[in-house]
């Protein structure tokens, strides 16, 4: 018997993992029929989750949590049992933002130290100036966007509160904003950064995966109550999901994949720009060479599909440090059960598909860039000790 799942995204790379469940075979081999429905903003995606009209979606990693907790919108209990990937987003600036940042020293390609002293120097001088703030724009309150920005922004002597100011666009309206100057910037998933520089509106300053290396981007989320009266339905997502991650991982599979990807009932977009960020090779400015970024967007590498209950903390501790929440016992807790590796778990058995046999990941940053995960400041990130992490920031 063949179950019907219907599932919305929006029009980013890391939506491949579905798309290629759906369209080669991997829910099919599970007795799945998955409606895939495209939308333009997360706000759209939350809404239909919650009145029933999606069985699961694409979603940004903080948003199970936010919505578990009831901030920014109503309070319904939403799971996130595997994650679509790691990283796949740039910081984007305007080419007359950039302009000014490299008379303050900012090089393509240069690390995020090096290009967040650039803007704050940009930031100082039009302050000087009595020049308006400038604006920068990200995806969803509740977002690795807005987090890993901020704490870019941060790491860098910038208060993203003070000196400029943040706002929210769609991923897909982006590139016009920046173009009409509505914003001086933004922070968004592939492959609007790359259609930013294809048409000359914008210069690619930083990816996030060189904010925090191999860090949380989306996930497959769903309502909490929907996945308990569908278990197996829920199941034979996961394991549909996390074959179709391991075929987009592949190098071989990736020519395939943007041609898919670009059609129009997908991301819409050229396989051409699309292939950019599937390699990791982007360019961050017209007419100029290929980056290379490693790891730049990764499906199932690295343990990328494990909803790791460290990276729910870790945007727990974000909400409480930009004032989203107040930190207590009961949003700790809420916001540690709304990742579910005992889900994943339990889907992908038996365990020799390498599954963590813990739950939480500690950390540690090398800001030469040496280490497999962590920090571009060097700062670690210890789950065990999200009130200690936090005290730690405060002093910073």
């Amino acid at each position: 018997m063949i179950r019907r799942l219907v599932i919305g995204f929006l029009p980013l790379l890391d939506c491949a993992p579905l798309v290629a469940a759906a369209a080669r075979g991997f829910a099919a081999d599970e007795g799945l029929e998955i409606e895939l429905v495209r939308e333009n903003s997360w706000a759209t995606i939350r809404d239909r989750i919650i009145v029933g009209q999606f069985d699961a979606a694409h979603m940004l990693g903080p948003m199970p949590i936010a919505s578990t907790l009831g901030i920014g919108h109503l309070r319904v209990p939403m799971i996130a049992p595997m994650a679509l990937g790691l990283g796949g987003n740039g910081i984007t600036v305007s080419a007359s933002l950039y302009a000014a940042m490299q008379r303050h020293g900012a090089q393509l390609g240069a690390a995020p130290a090096a290009q967040g002293a650039a803007l704050r120097g940009v930031i100082r001088e039009r302050a000087g100036g009595g020049e308006a703030p400038l604006t920068l724009a990200m995806v969803y309150p509740f977002s690795a966007h807005n987090y890993l920005l901020r704490y870019w922004l941060a790491a860098c002597g910038i208060d993203p509160d003070e000196d400029m100011r943040l706002v929210v666009v769609p991923p897909p309206f982006m590139v016009d904003a920046l173009r009409s100057s509505q914003i001086d910037g933004f922070c968004a998933g592939e492959p609007w950064n790359s259609l930013a520089v294809a048409g000359s509106a914008g210069r690619i300053v930083a990816a996030t995966s060189a904010i925090w290396r191999l860090g949380p981007d989306k996930v497959l989320g769903m309502r909490a109550d929907w996945a308990q009266r569908h278990a197996s339905q829920t199941a034979a997502l996961l394991r549909a999901v996390h074959r179709a991650s391991r075929w987009c991982d592949r190098a071989e599979s990736r020519a395939e994949l943007a041609a898919l990807l670009a059609e129009p009932r997908f991301v819409g977009q050229s396989a051409e720009i699309i292939a950019r960020g599937l390699s990791g090779r982007l360019v961050l400015a017209p007419d100029s060479a290929a980056h290379e970024m490693p790891d730049f967007l990764v499906y199932a590498r690295h343990r990328a599909t494990f909803p790791w209950v460290s990276h729910a903390l870790w945007f727990y501790t974000q909400m409480v440090r930009w004032r989203q929440v107040e930190a207590s016992p009961e949003a700790l807790a809420a916001a540690r059960g709304a990742y579910r590796p005992d889900l994943y778990r339990a889907a992908l058995q038996p365990p020799g598909l390498g599954t963590p046999f813990t739950d939480l990941e500690a950390e540690t940053a090398n800001p030469a860039g040496g280490a497999d995960t962590g920090f571009f400041d060097g700062r670690p990130f210890d789950p065990n000790d999200p009130a200690g992490y936090l005290e730690d920031l405060r002093r910073a």
